[in-house]
C-alpha cells in the first residue's frame, strides 16, 4: 500500500509539474499509450462533438453520441459505429464526457446531469459567443472559461480542450503527417489531464497542457491563438511558453 500511494503521489506530482510548465510530461505519454479503450459520452454531436467523437471511435474508444435531435445521432452513430442515446445516457454511459454545447445550455445541463457530472473526467469545448449566448458569455469571457465553466458542472473534473481549433481543422488534420497540430488544454486535476492528453494524441493531435483552468482565457476566443491550427512549438511561443 505505501509504495502504490507512493507511486500515486510522485504521478501526480509529474502530472503538476507539467501543468506549471506548459508541457507534458514523459510519464504521461507513456501511460496514456497502453491505457485500455474508453467509455466516452458526447454531449452534444455537432460539428466539433461529430468530428472529434468519430476521430476516437477510430481510435478503438467506445462512444454514445448524443444531442437534442436523437435521430441525427443514431444516423451518426450508424455510420461510424458507435451507440446512440439522450444526454442523460450518454452522461452515464461514458467514463470521460465530452460535452460540445452552445454555452448558455450550460447552466441547465450541469443541473439535469448533475448527478452523472460527479467525479468524472470532463472536457469541455464550450466556447462564450455574445451574439449567441447573451450576457453570461460576456461575464464568461472577462473572467476566463475555465473559472467561468466550473460552476455550470458542479463536481465535473474539469478540463477545456478541443475548444480553440476550428471543426474543419478537426477534420482535415487529424492525424497528418509531421508536426501534429497542437490541442491546448488547462486543468486543475493531474489525472483529468493526463486522460485529456491521451485522448487528444488519439483523436490524432498533440496535447500541450496551458496550465491550470484559469489560464484557459489565454486560449478563449480572441486570444491570439484561438482559432488558428498551430503546431506544437508554434503554440507555446505564441503563449509564451518554454519549451
Amino acid at each position: 500500500m505505501k509504495h502504490s500511494r507512493r507511486s500515486f503521489l510522485q504521478g501526480a506530482a509529474a502530472a503538476a509539474a507539467g501543468l506549471a510548465a506548459g508541457g507534458l510530461p514523459h510519464s504521461l505519454h507513456a501511460q496514456g499509450s497502453a491505457s485500455k479503450s474508453l467509455k466516452i459520452g458526447v454531449i452534444g454531436s455537432g460539428r466539433v462533438g461529430g468530428t472529434v467523437g468519430e476521430l476516437w471511435v477510430k481510435a478503438g474508444h467506445q462512444v454514445m453520441f448524443s444531442s437534442l435531435d436523437l435521430e441525427h445521432d443514431k444516423a451518426l452513430a450508424a455510420r461510424v459505429g458507435a451507440r446512440a442515446g439522450t444526454p442523460k445516457e450518454a452522461a452515464a454511459f461514458g467514463e470521460v464526457l465530452l460535452v460540445s454545447v452552445p454555452y448558455s445550455a450550460l447552466p441547465q445541463l450541469g443541473r439535469d446531469l448533475r448527478d452523472s457530472l460527479k467525479g468524472k473526467i470532463v472536457l469541455d469545448t464550450c466556447n462564450p459567443i455574445p451574439g449567441r449566448d447573451g450576457d453570461m458569455a460576456l461575464e464568461a469571457r472577462a473572467k476566463g472559461t475555465g473559472v467561468a465553466s466550473p460552476r455550470f458542472l458542479p463536481g465535473a473534473r474539469l478540463v477545456r480542450a478541443f475548444n480553440s481549433v476550428g471543426h474543419t481543422s478537426l477534420q482535415s488534420e487529424a492525424h497528418r503527417s509531421g508536426e501534429r497540430v497542437a490541442i491546448p488544454l488547462a486543468a486543475d486535476d493531474a489525472v483529468a489531464l493526463q486522460t485529456a492528453a491521451r485522448l487528444v494524441r488519439d483523436a490524432g493531435f498533440e496535447p500541450v497542457a496551458v496550465g491550470p483552468l484559469a489560464r484557459a482565457k489565454e486560449f478563449d476566443p480572441g486570444a491570439p491563438v484561438f482559432g488558428r491550427a498551430l503546431t506544437a512549438a508554434e503554440l507555446r511561443r505564441g503563449l509564451g511558453i518554454k519549451p
